[in-house]
């Protein structure tokens, strides 16, 4: 393989964190974003700007993208000036966001058919860690492009887990989030019925918390429903997508999960009443006035 060339499209606070950890690794990658002023931070340490996708995807062999949804990643991908119009044979693209594996597989095949690959990759951790190169990395993909980007994962990720098939890194990280999301809404609405009820909601986590149910989400959950401090990192906003997007791949896989369907409506409900930005814990709130 050439010598690698990254471009990475999507500077958000993940976004601009993993370039600069690539920088500070010897990279100098090609970037593109909405956010001028991100752009700028990244340029100002060594990258450059990218005119349109095509025209990263032809300087590129590793083309990252942290992007918000799979409706966002599609339009890159398949705009008249997009990554398919440019990719390389040989090139890798990976998807770092939390998209619809049956969208990823329909891209896959379709870089396929332009000899590029393509890697799932999720994240698992915040912003932080990817400055220091320490997040989870669930990927998925042919071995072969999981063998290209594994030394380049291996930078950005502490932990970088391989999956095996293309979408199973997205089918991975679509679960966990339906099993912490749901766990966060629970346990919210358990300290909302607490008040209710005029239960002593401190008293509740020390007797829950001594038991099996006890989890970093339920510290989380306390921390707001108790303390009054919003600490999880996680919005109701991308909670609410990413519930969208397991129950949507239930369908596809011809099952259903009433569970999801249920924390997808909650969070849905918390999004309309203008809590999309807040953390998924204060979702405590709705239930309080329901």
């Amino acid at each position: 393989m050439a010598p690698t060339k990254i471009g990475f499209i999507g500077l958000g606070l993940m976004g601009s964190n993993m370039v600069e950890c690539l920088q500070k690794n010897g990279f100098k990658p090609v970037v593109m974003d909405l956010n001028a002023d991100a752009v700028a931070a990244v340029v100002a340490r060594g990258a450059t700007e990218a005119k349109s996708p095509k025209d990263l995807a032809e300087q590129c062999n590793i083309i990252m993208l942290c992007l918000t949804t799979s409706e966002v990643v599609e339009s890159i991908m398949y705009a008249d000036d997009g990554i398919l119009a440019g990719v390389q044979p040989g090139s890798v693209v990976i998807d770092f966001g939390t998209s619809i594996p049956a969208s990823t597989r329909k891209i896959g095949a379709d870089l396929t058919a332009k000899g590029a690959g393509m890697v799932d990759a999720p994240l698992g951790r915040t912003p932080a860690h990817a400055k220091d190169g320490l997040l989870n990395i669930m990927a998925a993909g042919d071995d072969a492009d999981f063998a290209k980007v594994k030394p380049v994962l291996d930078i950005l990720g502490e932990n970088v887990f391989y999956l095996g098939e293309l979408g199973a890194g997205h089918t991975t990280k679509l679960i966990n989030n339906f099993m912490g999301m749901t766990t966060v809404c629970t346990m919210s609405q358990a300290f909302a019925v607490a008040e209710k009820a005029g239960v002593d909601r401190r008293q509740l986590f020390q007797i829950m918390s001594t038991g099996p149910s006890n989890s970093p989400f339920m510290q989380f959950c306390k921390n707001y429903a108790v303390d009054g401090v919003s600490d999880l990192g996680f919005s109701i906003a991308n909670a609410n997508k990413d519930l969208r997007y397991f129950v949507e791949m239930t369908k596809d896989l011809e099952t259903r999960s009433t569970i999801a369907e249920a924390t997808s409506n909650n969070l849905q409900n918390a999004f309309d009443a203008g809590m999309g930005q807040g953390n998924v814990p204060e979702i405590y709130d709705l239930f309080l006035k329901s």
